[in-house]
Parts: structure tokens; sequence; C-alpha cells
């Protein structure tokens, strides 16, 4: 049935599915074409690294500052202009890093940088959800995949930029340019029209379970279910951001100093958690389709708690390297997952759920360093590494606020 669905999408759906996806690989792109260049900044700057830790957290200070404001714009102009014009100040705001001669004007211009980063992840996938609504089938997690792609994309663009010594200004400027176009041709093949307008080309029934089956009931709106539904879902969220963090910022130091691997051997945790993390989001779809929201997410988060639960009960370095693999592809969907709920959400405005989810999950990024740090500290990064498993058995407990696979 998944053919037939695809059929019946008309070409302008399918030309503003490209242009979603053309969205979201610049926004991986952007950010990732400046992040090479780090060291070579805070050299340039001849700052400390407390300097340096405070001027980079401008990034999602300023993402956690501006993010409720994504939904007021969204609903007055309109996800794919909001997400191409935070697109266009991204990319402003990231070449005014680039060039800074200060670190206050460093900090700064990262502070702005993220905050049309948030206004741009609200919109992309407020319109990518719209997309999905009229092709009656799950295809969120597609975009999330190309995203990742888009940041590897420019990564290696700042990488190859630095081995050839492409100066810093002139390959940001660059990348910034190639980018905007990018988005503002994509921008002529959004959807038209109100973020509100009904599906159009979807069945009312489901595409795995039949022609005609009738959709499920909605449960009773209540501002207290919603409340409590608003809250799972952030720590659904929150709990996929901890695994990712956990991959980033810990899984390159445990492997190193605690599991005593090579340099080149301690990358591959993290590299294991992105990759299989990107294979689960281009299944995503398709499970999602198979089995539902909640059955997928409770799944993974099984998969995450025990793959990661047995590589920190017996430390090995392949062992922890299939843990971080295990994490990775157990959270693919959690994220995307969230944000579909919440602007699916009844009683609230267009985006306001998707609004309130982004902003508190970014909270993630800002607040599991410290705390697994503190933890490590005081026991062991083993130790702290245990809010991995640990997030997984959240979503345990919290999925039946997903949706179930409609019958």
């Amino acid at each position: 049935m998944t053919v037939d669905v695809l059929r019946r999408a008309a070409p302008a759906d399918r030309r503003a599915r490209v242009a979603v996806a053309v969205l979201f690989f610049t926004n991986g792109a952007l950010f990732a074409n400046l992040l090479p260049r780090y060291p070579q900044i805070k050299a340039d700057l001849g700052i400390g690294n407390a300097a340096y830790g405070l001027a980079v957290a401008a990034f999602p200070a300023g993402a956690i500052a501006a993010g409720l404001a994504a939904g007021i714009l969204v609903r007055r102009f309109g996800s794919a202009r909001v997400a191409v014009g935070g697109t266009l100040l991204t990319g402003v705001g990231i070449l005014a890093a680039g060039l800074a001669d200060s670190v206050v004007v460093f900090g700064g211009a990262l502070f702005l940088a993220g905050a049309m980063d948030a206004f741009t992840d609200v919109a992309q996938n407020a319109h990518g959800l719209r997309v999905q609504r009229r092709y009656g089938r799950s295809i969120i997690n597609s975009f999330h995949a190309i995203w990742s792609i888009g940041a590897v994309t420019g990564g290696s663009m700042a990488a190859a930029a630095i081995a050839l010594g492409v100066p810093r200004g002139e390959h940001l400027l660059f990348s910034a340019v190639l980018f905007s176009v990018a988005a503002c041709v994509a921008l002529r093949f959004c959807l038209p029209g109100p973020e509100t307008e009904p599906a159009e080309g979807a069945d009312t029934g489901n595409a795995d379970t039949g022609e005609g089956a009738p959709p499920r009931a909605p449960a009773p709106v209540t501002g207290t279910r919603i409340r409590y539904v608003l809250a799972a879902l952030v720590l659904i969220a929150t709990a996929g951001t901890l695994v990712e963090d956990a991959g980033s910022s810990w899984a390159t130091l445990y492997l190193s100093d605690s599991l005593h691997a090579s340099v080149a051997l301690a990358a591959s945790g993290y590299v294991a958690l992105v990759g299989a993390q990107f294979v689960g989001r281009l299944l995503g779809d398709r499970l999602v389709d198979r089995f539902g929201q909640r059955a997928v997410a409770r799944s993974g988060a099984l998969i995450a708690a025990v793959g990661m639960g047995l590589a920190l009960a017996v430390p090995t370095v392949p062992g922890t390297v299939l843990g971080f693999a295990a994490a990775g592809f157990g959270v693919a969907t959690l994220v995307p997952a969230a944000m579909h709920e919440a602007d699916e959400l009844p009683g609230l405005g267009p985006g306001s759920g998707l609004t309130i989810v982004s902003w508190l999950m970014r909270l993630g990024f800002l607040l599991s360093p410290p705390v697994v740090g503190l933890v490590a500290d005081a026991t062991s990064l083993r130790a702290g590494l245990l809010v991995v498993p640990l997030a997984g058995l959240l979503v345990l407990l919290l999925a039946g606020v997903l949706q179930p696979r409609r019958r």
C-alpha cells in the first residue's frame, strides 16, 4: 500500500517534499562549516578555555532565548518563509562569527546564529509535517536523516577548505551564499496557503491496514491532558538529545581515558552513534507506518537501554562502541516523533506545540554535559554515562502518549 500512497501524491506535494529536504540539508550544512574552524578562531582571538566555552555557549543560549517566538512567526508569515529567512540570517551570523575580531563579537554572532537556527528548526519541521499530512504516511524521519547528511557535507567542506588553505572568511562566505541560494530556490516549491489547511491526497484510513479504515478516535481535549502530553513529549525529545550529547561530548573521552583505547579508535564511539542514528532515521518512516510511533519508540528505547546498559556493565572497547551504536539507533526517531505529536495536539495554534517541544528540548544540550560531568567527578564517567540507559527507560514509561498503529 505504501507504493499506492506515493503514486497518489500530487506533483506539487512531491516537489514540496524535495524542497523541505533541501531546507533540512542546508540547516545541517551551514553550522557544520563553522565547527572545524573553532580551534583556529580560538587561537586567533587569543582567548582561554573559559572565555572560549562561554562564547561557544552563546549558540544554544540564543536558541533558547528566541525559540518561543518561532511559533508566532510561523503563524504570522508561514513556516516556509520563516525557515528560509532563518536560514539566511543563520548564514549571516556564522559568517560574522568566522570574521570576529574579539570574543564579544564572536559570542554575539553565535547568539544571533543560534536564535535564527531555532526559528529555522521549528519552521522546517512544521512545513515537513504539513507535507507529511498530504502524503498520508510518515516521512518526517527522512528529513532528519537528510539533516545528518547536510552536517557531514558541511564538515567535509570545512575540512577541505582548511586542507587547501582557503581563508576562513572566503570559505564561510561561499558556504553562506551557496546554502542561502539553495534555500531561496526551495522556497518556490514549498506548499502555499495557511498552516491550518486540511490534508490533501491522504486517505481517511491508514495505508497499512486497508482502504476506508476509520481514523483513530481523538482523545478528549482538556487543558490538563494537553499539559501532561506536552510534558511527556518534551521528556521524550529530551531523552533523545541526552543520548546524542552523551555520544558527542563523552564517547571519545570515555573510550580513551577509561578504557584506554587509541585516539583513532576512541573516535569510533561517536561515529558509531551518529552512523546508527542515521540508519535508524532512514528506516524510521517505514517502521512507523508499519508498527506506529509508540511501538517504534518503545522498541528503540529498549535497544538503547539494554545495549548501552550491557556495555557499561561489562566495559570493553568493542562492546562500548556497539553500545553507542545501539543507543544511536534506538533514539533515532524520538525527536521527530515528539515533534509530530506536539504539532498534532488539538487546542493549540499552528506551530505552538512544536515550538514548545523544540525549545525545551534544547535544554538537554545545555544541562546534560554539566550533569554527566558532576557525576563523573563524584564517582566515574562510567557512572555518568548511565544517563543513556536511564533515558531509554524514561521513554519506555512515557511512550504511551505517542500514536499506536491505526487500525
